[in-house]
C-alpha cells in the first residue's frame, strides 16, 4: 500500500504563503474583426457538440464513466456535482491518478486508504486534508493552486462572490473540482441510484458486488445520461454491467405451426367422429 500525504489547513496555508486572492480579471482587449467573431462562434458551436473545449484535452476516467462526463473525462477548469458516495468519488480520482495527477481530498475524514486503493486510486499521488475547519473554500481555493484535481466535501454554504472568484482560480490554474453536494454552474452533476448487491442468496451468502445506476446531467446536452455499473464489483473495482439479453416469445403461432395443428385436429374429429 502506498504511502498517503495528510495535511492541516495550517499546513496549506503556510506552504502557499499568504491566503488565496481573488483572480485578476482579464483586461479588455480590442474589438476583432467580422471574421475573427465568426471564427469564435464556430468554436463555441463545436465546443458544445463534442462537449469540451478544443484546445484543452480532459483527464482520463474509467471507460465504463467516460460517457457520463461531457468530452469523455474531466476537463481542466471545471467543477463537478457529485452524491455524497465516496465510491463514484474514488473511482473518478482512480484515472487520473495512475496518470500522474495529484489529487488533494478535503473535509472527509472517514476516507479509507484500502477503499481508495482498490478502487484504483494512486495513493502516492494523494494528498488528504480531513479537517480544513470553517475556511473550507479558502483551503479548497489554495489547494487548487498546485494540485490538478481536487475533491472536497463542504462543511457550509459558500457565497455566491466566493464561488466565483474560485471558479476563476480553476480556470486560470487548469484545475478540476470535484465536489459532493450542489455546485453552482457545474459541467455535470451526477447521481447515484437503484442499488442491488449481488452474491446474496435466500437469506445467506457473501455480498460479492454492488450494482448502481449512475444519472449525469449537464448543460452541454439535451437529456440526462445513464450508465448501469458495477461499484464495486467482485474485485473490488469499478466495471461496466453488461447490457442483458431478454428472450424474444412469440405471441402468435407461425403459420406452419398454425396449419399443422389445424390438420391434426381435423384428422381427430375424423376419426371420432
Amino acid at each position: 500500500m502506498g504511502a498517503i500525504v495528510q495535511l492541516t489547513a495550517q499546513h496549506v496555508h503556510e506552504a502557499v504563503g499568504q491566503e488565496p486572492t481573488a483572480a485578476r480579471p482579464a483586461s479588455p482587449g480590442s474589438a476583432g474583426t467580422g471574421s475573427a467573431h465568426t471564427v469564435a462562434q464556430l468554436r463555441a458551436q463545436l465546443e458544445r457538440v463534442q462537449g469540451r473545449r478544443l484546445d484543452a484535452p480532459v483527464l482520463p476516467v474509467h471507460p465504463a464513466l467516460a460517457s457520463l462526463l461531457p468530452g469523455g473525462g474531466l476537463r481542466p477548469g471545471a467543477a463537478y456535482s457529485l452524491p455524497r458516495s465516496t465510491s463514484v468519488l474514488l473511482a473518478l480520482l482512480a484515472q487520473p491518478s495512475q496518470a500522474g495527477s495529484w489529487c488533494g481530498v478535503i473535509g472527509m475524514p472517514r476516507l479509507g486508504a484500502e477503499a481508495a486503493e482498490g478502487l484504483g486510486v494512486d495513493l502516492s499521488r494523494l494528498v488528504l486534508i480531513p479537517d480544513p475547519g470553517a475556511r473550507w473554500l479558502a483551503v479548497t481555493s489554495t489547494v487548487a493552486e498546485v494540485l490538478p484535481v481536487v475533491a472536497v466535501r463542504p462543511s457550509g454554504r459558500a457565497a455566491d462572490g466566493e464561488v466565483s472568484r474560485l471558479a476563476a482560480r480553476l480556470r486560470d490554474r487548469g484545475a478540476v473540482l470535484l465536489v459532493q453536494g450542489p455546485w453552482p454552474q457545474a459541467e455535470a452533476v451526477i447521481e447515484v441510484g437503484e442499488p442491488a448487491w449481488e452474491g446474496v442468496g435466500r437469506g445467506h451468502g457473501y455480498l460479492s458486488g454492488r450494482e448502481v445506476t449512475l444519472t449525469s446531467s449537464s448543460r452541454r446536452w439535451p437529456r440526462s445520461r445513464r450508465a448501469r455499473v458495477m461499484l464495486p464489483d467482485a474485485a473490488g473495482h469499478v466495471s461496466a454491467v453488461p447490457e442483458r439479453m431478454r428472450p424474444v416469445e412469440s405471441l402468435h403461432p407461425t403459420a406452419s405451426a398454425s396449419s399443422s395443428l389445424d390438420v391434426s385436429l381435423g384428422h381427430r374429429i375424423r376419426a371420432v367422429g
